[in-house]
């Protein structure tokens, strides 16, 4: 058994459903080949809980020891991989989530207030919960419990789980240091990726080009597009499309036509906009609404 990526190392794995993107799943190193998963990333937060052994895990260029009992956090699109050290076993559990689960919908109070100022900050790729801080033992606790509500099923266990992981973030929001591990970066760079993802944002239903992006952050079109792969792990062309992607689905789930749906998202030909959907979400446009 191995990781399943596209060809920029993004997994392939649904984690969870569309009405409920959250997915607990047991695993050991032995299960794969070699004994360690291959590099990969995805736009869902993961956190890890050691439940027995030890694990070199690396996040991007960082590596942290995880031991029995600790939990790593693992912020958006960050590349990790991990493998056993001292070729002992390593059984853990990861509770994979989208942040949509914490503040609802897209531009949301809540989204831009308390999720965006984590998810975006590249300084902050993973954090490690080991018992060291005070804090640890109520983030431990509440995990398990998520871990617990999503074995039993219980009524409103997605409500339940729900709530549990948005205190599990207010006890990040409330303990994480701003800015931390920004030495390891060029601040400069940071801001700009920052500025990249912004000026997406406001202008993804527009035809937006390579050139509009680099001469927005005062970039020449190379350079631009190596600091975004760089940081992001992904082409900013890749990134670009699967976030007009994501957008659309709000329009699907109404009566709107898809080529209506196209041209509000930055695509002109509907044609394509169908092939890049099927690409990213392995179905068409007509069929995920369907599903709905």
């Amino acid at each position: 058994m191995q990781i399943v990526t596209n060809q920029f190392q993004k997994e392939l794995k649904k984690h969870g459903s569309d009405h409920f993107p959250f997915l607990v799943s047991y695993e050991k190193l032995s299960g794969y080949e070699q004994g360690y998963f291959m590099w990969h990333w995805h736009p869902e937060i993961e956190i890890t809980l050691v439940r027995q052994g030890t694990m070199c895990y690396k996040v991007n260029d960082r590596c942290y020891h995880l031991k029995t009992g600790d939990l790593l956090f693992d912020n958006s699109n960050v590349l990790h991989a991990g493998s056993m050290e001292q070729k002992e076993d390593c059984d853990y559990v990861s509770v994979t989530f989208d942040p949509k689960l914490i503040y609802g919908f897209f531009q949301s109070t809540i989204c831009t207030r308390y999720v965006e100022p984590v998810t975006q900050d590249f300084s902050l790729p993973a954090i490690h919960i080991d018992g060291s801080a005070d804090w640890h033992g109520r983030f431990a606790e509440l995990m398990r419990e998520v871990i617990a509500l999503d074995k039993e099923r219980p009524e409103y266990y997605e409500l339940d789980i729900t709530i549990r992981l948005q205190m599990l973030w207010k006890l990040l929001l409330e303990h994480r240091r701003p800015g931390e591990g920004i030495a390891s970066h060029n601040a400069t760079e940071y801001e700009r990726i920052k500025k990249i993802i912004s000026y997406i944002d406001q202008n993804y239903q527009e035809r937006i080009t390579l050139k509009d992006i680099a001469d927005h952050i005062h970039l020449c079109e190379s350079e631009c597009t190596r600091l975004f792969r760089r940081y992001m792990n992904v082409t900013l062309f890749s990134f670009l499309q699967e976030y007009r992607i994501e957008r659309s689905l709000e329009y699907l789930n109404g009566g709107e036509t898809i080529s209506d749906i196209a041209g509000k998202v930055g695509f002109a030909d509907p044609n394509y906009y169908s092939k890049v959907f099927a690409k990213i979400k392995g179905c068409s446009p007509r069929e995920y609404r369907k599903r709905q």
